[in-house]
């Protein structure tokens, strides 16, 4: 089920399959699907520009229409009333409640450590300082289909809630079957104490978050990540509104030496390898016995999951298991990845760790592993994908807040600068420029 790759230059193309949040060859399935809803040939870009094109154009009337063509629900009242949020919550069964509350402690409470530091300095002339100030309103996507995840609604949030967001909105694909949201996940919403919560999905929910409709409000940033067709629209309508980021498929490299337990690095590549069947489930090991162990875990474990399918493609596609010289080259690999999940089941994971510059997340050592990471531990665990990890972290706080720059310089310090703003001004051909600048500067007979 799981391949073992023993060359350098199967390390590389093992590392090389990550797909990315675009589809060059675009599935022919999804082509006909597509030419079914929109009634003509067209790209799944095309395609999310006509939704967002009739839904900037119509509002609520296309939101219904679209929800229809695509899904089979008939929508009524878009928003999802509070009141079934509480009735879900309500009908959980304790320990479910119990875990909800936990996992939301948590992420609240490592949160509310992250600082975020306003400061003013009175030593350049005058007053100069930063200032953060929370976005007004956010909207949060939470997906669906056949895996809802009310853990992404806390893990976005309750950093915004945190950063003191005024309202934060929720969009969330209904159940063909049943019409409204999962259950869960609106549970998950009372207990995080979001505002509102709007039954839309993919790119109509993207669409109507960013440019508002006679029901849905306009907000001024879009987390969350979801399937392809949302991920295109995020695209389309950045500027118009924020993003955290752009998500592809979710992807683990776990770096392993003798120390580690086979059967939980299977575990852990396993779990890993359900989310669909672009994940990406990478060890990394010097040891050969580990990588023969595992694989026989592997195969031994997936006879029992329910996802069995997902991930016996998902392994088949994009996981592997490839034997490193050493653990030194392992760790070398995995940061050149640039994974979204890095866990390091290797003895002294805190010295590896050190080492290691890219990487959504750093799991450090067996018990901290990435399961825990994607309910409870207290981190978010909405992580850069597709090696984004070199240039952007997780969601966080900071997500949530803007700087704004203070400038407040005395009078002696502006006449000092404004005869430099002239010279600058007055190089780049800026003549209104450099007058401003030269107005402020102070004749001999002014004196």
């Amino acid at each position: 089920m799981i391949t073992i790759y023993e060359t350098p230059e199967s390390a590389v193309r093992i590392l090389n399959r990550r797909t990315m949040a675009t589809v060059d060859d675009v599935p022919e399935g999804l082509l006909r699907s597509i030419e079914r809803v929109f009634e003509e040939a067209l790209t799944p870009e095309a395609a999310v520009a006509r939704l967002l094109a009739d839904v900037r154009a119509d509002g609520d009337v296309a939101l219904r229409t679209w929800t229809y063509r695509i899904d089979g629900i008939h929508t009524g009242a878009l928003e999802v009333p509070k009141v079934k949020w509480t009735e879900a919550y309500a009908a959980l069964a304790p320990e479910m409640r119990e875990a909800l509350e936990r996992a939301t402690s948590r992420v609240r409470d490592f949160h509310a450590r992250q600082p975020i530091p306003n400061w003013t300095t009175g030593e350049m002339g005058g007053v100069l300082g930063q200032r953060f100030v929370p976005l007004e309103r956010v909207g949060v996507y939470v997906p669906g289909g056949t895996a809802p995840l009310p853990s992404s609604l806390l893990m976005a949030v309750i950093p915004a809630r945190v950063a003191g967001v005024e309202e934060v909105i929720v969009c969330t694909p209904a159940d063909r079957e049943t019409g409204e949201p999962s259950p869960l996940i609106l549970a998950a919403a009372h207990v995080a104490g979001v505002d509102r919560v709007f039954a839309l999905g993919g790119a109509l929910a993207v669409a109507a978050l960013a440019f508002g409709t006679e029901t849905v409000p306009h907000v001024d940033k879009v987390v969350g990540a979801g399937g392809l067709f949302t991920t295109l629209a995020k695209r389309q309508v950045y500027g118009i509104v924020g993003l955290d980021g752009l998500y592809g498929p979710t992807e683990t490299v776990i770096v392993a030496d003798d120390t580690a337990t086979p059967a939980w690095v299977a575990a852990d590549l396993l779990a890993q390898a359900e989310h669909d069947d672009l994940a990406t489930a990478i060890l990394l090991t010097p040891s050969r016995t580990l990588a023969t162990a595992v694989q026989a875990e592997v195969a031994r474990q997936a006879e029992n999951l329910t996802r069995s399918g997902v991930v016996a493609t998902s392994l088949a596609q994009q996981g592997g298991i490839v034997i490193t010289p050493d653990l030194a080259t392992a760790v070398h690999l995995a940061d050149q990845f640039a994974p979204e999940h890095l866990c390091l089941s290797v003895d002294e994971p805190e010295m590896w760790a050190s080492r290691i510059r890219n990487a959504g997340g750093i799991f450090l050592g067996e018990h901290s592993f990435e399961v825990l990471g994607d309910y409870v531990a207290g981190p978010s665990h909405i992580m850069p994908t597709g090696g984004t990890a070199r240039f952007k972290g997780p969601v966080n706080v900071l997500d949530f807040v803007k700087l704004i720059n203070i400038i407040g310089l005395d009078a002696a310090t502006a006449e000092t600068l404004a005869a430099d703003a002239d010279l600058l001004a007055t190089a780049e051909s800026l003549t209104a420029h450099a007058a401003a600048a030269r107005y402020r500067i102070p004749t001999p007979g002014d004196r």
